[in-house]
């Protein structure tokens, strides 16, 4: 592999700086924006840098006191992890079931699941409230666990089958040549080398579950069964704005997803097919 001249890597480096300000100078100003007074950055030139006279935590304060933002954590973690667990689960058996069995049913089935996921929420959303209201879950967590369950696998069903194409049929054959039957292939053979999909698939699903607003929206009206997206919606109001509790909630909200990725990291880095034959 020939190695590049010392200019072009230097070239390289400074585009490559100026990509990663560009993409982070939002987070910053989300973290000035919750340490700066409001009235010091509403203004027509904003200092790039504030004054560290004006660097203040109340704002972290206010929303930790003031609301119940703990709440809303708790109850986002509780839709989350079910949502990702369950969906997870229902999409490596159907994404295998796409994969190792070729019949018109299969394929009846993933077409199907192809369509609800064309489906936009927005469409879907009355149906789904009056399910809900008619089986008394509205303002139960319950409900939207479930609906993010059933927004998820159509996706995550497809991702996993790619993930399960790549392992090759042949250790499973052999497992099963050794008195193993498919479900116990699976779970002793596939599983494991399916970890790093495994991984991406829960991080997917716990993703679009964290950020969900709609559905918690609509599903869940009392606000101690809010989820923290909901709560970060209450922060506009109709006349005016709290800009330093909105960003500095919205903040907090990305630690659970940061702690979620610096976990799974090991798995997602790990390749595909570590330790199979080839084909």
């Amino acid at each position: 592999m020939r190695q590049l001249s010392r200019p072009r890597q230097y070239g390289l480096l400074a585009i490559a700086l100026v990509a990663s300000g560009i993409l982070l100078f939002p987070i910053y100003w989300m973290v000035m924006t919750s340490l700066v007074p409001s009235r010091s950055l509403l203004t027509e030139n904003p200092p790039l840098f504030p004054a560290l006279d004006e660097v203040s935590f109340d704002a972290y304060t206010e929303v930790i006191t003031g609301r119940p933002i703990l709440t809303w954590l708790g109850n986002s973690a509780l839709s989350t992890l079910g949502a990702a667990v369950v969906s997870t689960v229902v999409s490596t058996l159907g994404g295998y079931s796409l994969s190792r069995f070729r019949t018109r049913g299969q394929q009846a089935m993933g077409f199907s699941l192809l369509v609800s996921r064309v489906l936009p929420g927005t469409l879907l959303i009355i149906p789904l409230f009056m399910v809900f209201a008619t089986t008394h879950l509205i303002n139960n967590l319950w409900s939207v666990i479930l609906v993010n369950i059933a927004a998820t696998v159509p996706f995550t069903t497809w991702l996993m089958k790619g993930f399960i194409d790549s392992v090759p049929v042949e250790i499973e054959q052999a497992a099963m040549i050794d008195g193993c039957s498919r479900l116990e292939a699976l779970r002793l053979v596939v599983l494991p080398v399916l970890l790093p999909g495994i991984a991406a698939t829960f991080t997917y699903a716990a993703i679009l579950t964290w950020g969900d607003f709609l559905f918690a929206r609509t599903l869940m009206s009392n606000p101690d069964g809010w989820t923290i997206t909901v709560g970060i919606a209450s922060f506009i109001g109709e006349f005016s704005v709290d800009w330093s509790g909105l960003m500095a909630t919205g903040l907090l909200s990305t630690i659970p997803m940061v702690i979620l990725f610096l976990f799974l990291e090991p798995f997602l880095a790990k390749g595909m097919t570590a330790g199979a034959v080839k084909g």
